[in-house]
């Protein structure tokens, strides 16, 4: 066994390997507090064939007895991987997957298991670390290390890896990755914050990177093996200069065409013509005409935009494409916006719901409720696809967290606006920025809806191109540029700040200039998208839409919240089924009552008050005789609340029979004259009708 430490606030970040998985190529076990996570690292022997691409599978998964729990549900077991889990396998993968050689094609899987869980927030982290160290010491061929730290603003300064308690006092946290030189991943959100102290966190982050890369380093001089050797592929240059010469000139001229489908399908044809002409050898090399076809086409793209500043589509490289907006398109929605930008269609739906909506969230952490949801759908026929309709795959899971980091921090506060909120996401047709796309129509939707939200959020793709010292950043990328360019970097704000944002890389990093650039360029698209967006829709609509339900919220003493309830549930059915509202109650004594009916709602919150109401002593009630008896009778001056009535109290003259003046369901007027310390109530109906004749002789 070998391992090396260092000390990150106060505790040691402690990385061993050599006891655990040791048949796995790399496995490194990384603790940091109470916090253990095993990742192991294992590669085939053999390249995976008739592939052109890096097979590579990174997992994250947590295990029910890292935290001392047993998994809920009918089987007691670990099932489908968690949003959780999915959203950090994905963190894991974005900056490990950059630093492997071309022409490694052998499948390649990384395991994260989550083996003991602390407070210390820190799970995910790890899993990066620990990750790269199994890589690195392993004989796979990963290039080199990679760190990675969580950085939270906290009361303005900057915290280090904040635990679970810092984390909810933090007004944004991200995660950073990158190597020796540079950043390589970014993720993070929260309350907008501006371009210059995002780059300054950035600067935090890497230094704490490049401490953590030494002690990685440290572990593989002691322990790391030969590193296989790879062969970068090779290009057949008789083969090059032939499909140059068929393809060139109509590829330069296909890739100007701005429509994406026209491009693509201009494309399709010329390669199926050079396949036709060149594959006619005993051998079948369709495959490396496709390989260098995509290599002509993907130079072309880039030299324009580097040599002439001219993209695919015709664009200026910050240019926007043409946006477009409508809202409160579909007649039984509580909300709905349709955002175009381009050829990508976002078709945005909020629904409001009660407290019974929340989602519950059973994590390591604990469990949780959940009152705001962005569910982001890609379905094949937006990029004209055949599939099969599946779940939610690691992309769409990804997208739609990050859209919902970039608006929760605008959604009212929950004791003034007390709904469970949904937004779903179609993506109708998809040419780049989807994600994007994703907050500008969920946006307009809540504000179609009626949410007061502080204020509008857009959000912005940008892309990057770079040739040795040439360097173009890209606002708005199209797909395209996507697939073939260096950089996504997604950017979402409102005109005060950045709420959201995510970058992955395809090259080794990215430096302090690339990034700078890249947030004024992605500042100045995201303000002229916030403009085009409140030409349509400037402010939050004032009333809630028909079909929403309307939530009242009221207090009451919360001793008083179990006559509300009534024995085994039995009051608050009956309000229920006499209103036809929903009602919750908190245990601080909020009640909310939730109806599309404000009839409803208003006739519940009466019943609610009757039951509550605490009698004054000197007011007067109109009440109803419960009960008879010899000495007087019982009068309800509430729901829920009666008073005895003695019977000299009565009438101003004698009685001989409580019979002879009242009568059981009869309303009479009583006062309150006096309250006992066992909260006995006193009534009188002499005062009471002497009280009333007093006010209208002075009338």
């Amino acid at each position: 066994m070998t391992h090396v430490e260092i000390e990150v606030k106060g505790k040691s970040l402690y990385l061993e390997t050599g006891r655990f998985a040791k048949q796995a190529d790399g496995s490194v076990i990384a603790r940091y507090g109470d916090t253990v996570i095993l990742a192991t690292a294992v590669a085939a022997k053999e390249a995976k064939k008739d592939i052109d691409f890096f097979p590579l599978t990174i997992d994250y998964q947590e295990k029910a007895y890292a935290a001392g729990k047993i998994p809920g549900g009918f089987f007691k077991r670990e099932g489908r991987p968690s949003e959780k889990e999915v959203l950090t396998s994905r963190l894991i993968d974005r900056p490990i997957r950059p630093l492997f050689p071309d022409g490694f094609y052998s499948e390649t899987q990384g395991i994260v298991s989550v083996l003991s869980f602390g407070n210390e927030n820190i799970s995910d982290i790890l899993g990066i670390i620990g990750m790269s160290a199994a890589l690195s010491i392993s004989n796979i061929p990963f290039e080199r290390p990679v760190g990675a730290v969580r950085i939270g603003l906290l009361k303005d300064s900057f915290v280090v890896n904040p635990d679970l308690q810092e984390i909810e006092q933090c007004d944004f946290n991200m995660v950073v990755a990158g190597t020796e030189d540079a950043v390589i991943m970014v993720e993070g959100g929260g309350l907008e914050i501006t371009e210059s102290l995002l780059l300054e966190a950035l600067n935090v982050a890497h230094e704490e990177i490049k401490k953590v890369i030494a002690l990685q380093k440290q572990l593989v001089s002691m322990v790391g093996k030969t590193k296989r050797e790879v062969t970068p592929p090779k290009t057949d240059e008789k083969l090059m200069a032939a499909v140059s010469d068929l393809a060139l000139e109509k590829i330069k001229q296909s890739i100007t065409i701005p429509d994406k489908l026209r491009r693509q399908d201009a494309l399709n044809d010329i390669l199926k013509d050079v396949i036709t002409a060149l594959n006619t050898g005993e051998e079948d090399i369709s495959k490396d005409i496709t390989f260098l076809f995509n290599k002509l086409e993907k130079d072309l793209v880039r030299n324009m935009i580097l040599q002439q500043g001219i993209r695919a589509d015709g664009r200026r490289p910050d240019e926007i494409r043409k946006i477009s907006c409508d809202v409160g398109i579909l007649p039984r929605t509580h909300g709905s916006a349709l955002f175009v930008r381009g050829e990508t269609q976002c078709l945005a739906a909020v629904t409001l719901g009660t407290s019974e909506d929340e989602q519950i969230i059973d994590a390591l952490e604990g469990e949780s409720k959940k009152t705001f949801m962005l569910h982001y759908n890609f379905p094949p026929f937006s990029v004209g696809e055949v599939k099969p309709l599946r779940s939610p795959g690691r992309r769409e899971i990804g997208h739609g967290m990050l859209a919902e980091r970039a608006l929760k921090s605008i959604l009212p506060e929950r004791s003034k606006f007390p709904y469970t909120i949904r937004i779903v996401a179609d993506i109708l047709e998809s040419n780049g920025s989807s994600s994007m796309a994703t907050v500008c129509g969920g946006t307009l939707a809540l504000m179609d809806a009626g949410v007061p939200i502080r204020m509008p959020v857009a959000g912005i793709a940008m892309g990057l191109i770079q040739e040795g010292d040439r360097t173009v950043i890209l606002t708005d990328i199209l797909g395209l540029e996507d697939h073939l360019g260096d950089m996504d970097f997604k950017v979402t704000g409102s005109e005060e700040g950045i709420t959201a944002f995510q970058m992955d890389v395809k090259i080794s990093g990215v430096s302090k200039e690339i990034m700078a650039g890249a947030l004024e360029q992605a500042k100045q698209g995201r303000l002229f998208i916030l403009q085009k967006m409140k030409e349509i829709l400037a402010s939050p609509r004032e009333s809630l839409a028909t079909h929403a339900p309307r939530i009242f919220t009221m207090q009451i003493n919360p001793e008083k919240i179990r006559e509300v309830i009534g024995t085994g549930g039995k009051v608050i059915r009956g309000i229920v089924e006499q209103t036809g509202v929903k009602i919750d109650i908190e245990d601080t004594g909020i009640v909310s009552i939730a109806s599309i009916d404000e009839t409803s709602a208003r006739k519940a919150i009466d019943i609610i008050k009757g039951i509550v109401a605490e009698a004054e002593v000197g007011k007067l009630y109109m009440g109803k005789v419960k009960r008879i008896v010899d000495f007087g009778a019982f009068v309800e001056i509430f729901p829920g609340t009666e008073g005895l009535l003695h019977i000299s109290q009565i009438a101003d003259k004698r009685i001989a029979k409580v019979t002879d003046v009242l009568k059981e369901g009869e309303e009479v007027l009583v006062k309150v004259i006096e309250i006992d310390k066992m909260g006995r109530i006193r009534l009188s109906r002499k005062d009471a009708v002497r009280g009333q004749s007093a006010a209208k002789s002075e009338e």
